[in-house]
């Protein structure tokens, strides 16, 4: 599994489209961080909770499209308040700085060196890494919330879970080659990325941070400090923000930033989701226009979009704005597709999903049913949340959900490819590095406000309540204590 989604707290925010033109450039440069694996190839992650200092930068009105550097975007920008009140600017632009107290940016530098990091999940690159890969995310506080009385068992659970799921996903990356393609593919990403940027006239050194395999973030903020980057651009391979996946990212790298004095001067941007940009939108409706041609009726054909699931919880209880822009995405992509006189039906739902929990809804697996049942006979999958091929795609995609589908009377199945390296797709990341190397700022340094609001008593009740339940269910199940002690002996 490279991806599983949990966590946080940030506001919700609702976009609405609008008809604007784009400005299209774009930047890439890239660094491969090497690292020597310890012998179990887990790697420490900080237990600091994601804080919510993050705003985006806007300039236009909320009739206008949001213009950064001469960018324009679909969407107009809104303003929310996160759980503890505090501001948070939700514009369509997703260009995100640090925004209270700035410490002032570098002075009196000689030569100017931009950097980009690009954030991903990173995945297992053999089966042996499968388990520590499994460990490092569920190790992650962002994925499994502990209440700070609790905490001692983050790693004791992301153990105990990691051995218990680690047999069903090395079946699975198994079906597909032995490993994830995540980071092989992300590399030629940050090529395509840097090349780009050349060409608008922009040298940057592109680097690439994984959250939970290698290279690690960890590492290459390393090396952005021994090359002495004074500029960053942190872009998150997210189309749509989520406070598990850009949002974890980016605690993990506040963390290391106000920890260090270099780091802590050094401007950065950072673009929060870039899913209404018009080159994300006008590739994917390339690609699902060639796709649909393949069918002998493409008019027939229902278009289903399948995006990665998050528990519902943090959807309504946390505010993750995930669901909001994934709708906001598929209304911006149907819009370009009717444009081009493809009057397709489609549908939504959501994948991946693990746990007793709820998620959000519908379920990939029921709609497929559901959509047999009613009769369909053509069905187009368009991974809508992914943007590089990799185990949800290849096997959950490609084999669990097609067999289904053939199984529940659906006759003719195609799958949209991911974007990986498509040209207008990468020229439109380096555009969004370039509007947005103007907003950066230096990282603050001061206490947030969510931080604060961890000591509400309320809230501390509620999580030390969940958190005794969550350690007695695990620790004391005879099943759990059966395989982990199978596992240690």
């Amino acid at each position: 599994m490279d991806a599983t989604s949990f966590c946080g707290a940030l506001p919700q925010t609702k976009l609405s489209a609008s008809n604007h033109n784009f400005s299209r450039s774009c930047l890439r440069a890239r660094s491969i961080v090497s690292a020597v694996r310890n012998s179990s190839g887990e790697f420490q992650l900080l237990d600091k909770h994601y804080s919510q200092e993050l705003v985006v930068s806007s300039s236009s009105s909320a009739n206008k499209g949001t213009a950064v550097s001469g960018g324009s975007y679909l969407c107009s920008p809104v303003l929310k308040r996160n759980p503890v009140g505090q501001a948070f600017c939700a514009a369509s632009v997703g260009v995100g700085t640090y925004c209270e107290d700035f410490v002032d940016s570098h002075s009196h530098v000689t030569e100017e060196k931009v950097g980009v990091l690009l954030l991903n999940l990173g995945g297992p690159e053999t089966l042996n890494d499968v388990q520590p890969f499994l460990f490092n995310l569920f190790a992650d506080p962002d994925i499994i919330r502990l209440p700070r009385l609790f905490q001692f068992l983050q790693k004791p659970l992301a153990k105990l879970i990691s051995v218990l799921r680690a047999p069903k996903s090395k079946e699975g990356y198994a079906s597909i080659g032995g490993g994830s393609p995540l980071r092989k593919i992300t590399d030629e990403q940050a090529d395509g990325i840097k090349m780009a940027l050349k060409a608008k006239g922009l040298s940057a050194d592109v680097y690439v941070g994984m959250r939970y395999w290698y290279p690690f973030t960890e590492e290459a903020i390393h090396q952005i400090k021994r090359d002495k980057i004074t500029k960053l651009v942190v872009l998150p391979l997210y189309p749509q923000f989520s406070i598990s996946t850009t949002g974890s990212s980016l605690r993990v790298l506040q963390n290391i930033f106000r920890e260090d004095a270099y780091l802590s001067r050094l401007p950065v941007a950072t673009i929060q989701s870039w899913y209404q940009r018009e080159g994300y939108i006008n590739s994917m409706a390339d690609l699902i226009g060639e796709e649909l041609q393949k069918f002998a009726k493409p008019e027939e054909v229902m278009i289903f979009f399948s995006a990665h699931g998050v528990p519902l919880t943090y959807v309504e209880d946390a505010g993750d704005p995930y669901k909001d822009q994934m709708e906001e995405c598929i209304y911006l992509i149907m819009q370009e597709l009717k444009a081009r006189g493809f009057r397709n039906d489609h549908t939504l739902a959501y994948q991946s999903r693990v746990g007793p929990v709820q998620w959000l809804k519908p379920y990939t697996d029921e709609v497929l049913v559901e959509l047999g049942q009613k009769g369909v006979k053509s069905l187009l999958a368009v991974p809508v949340s992914f943007v590089s091929e990799h185990i949800e795609t290849l096997e959950e995609i490609d084999m669990e959900y097609k067999e289904l589908a053939l199984e529940s009377g659906i006759d003719n199945w195609g799958r949209v490819p991911a974007l990986g390296c498509t040209s207008s797709f990468i020229t439109d990341l380096a555009d969004a590095v370039i509007e947005a190397l103007p907003s950066a700022k230096s990282i603050s340094t001061t206490r947030s406000a969510s931080e604060e609001a961890d000591h509400d008593f309320l809230s501390y009740a509620i999580k030390m309540i969940f958190g005794s339940v969550l350690a007695f269910v695990l620790l004391l199940s005879p099943k759990v204590i059966t395989a982990f002690r199978n596992h240690l002996f």
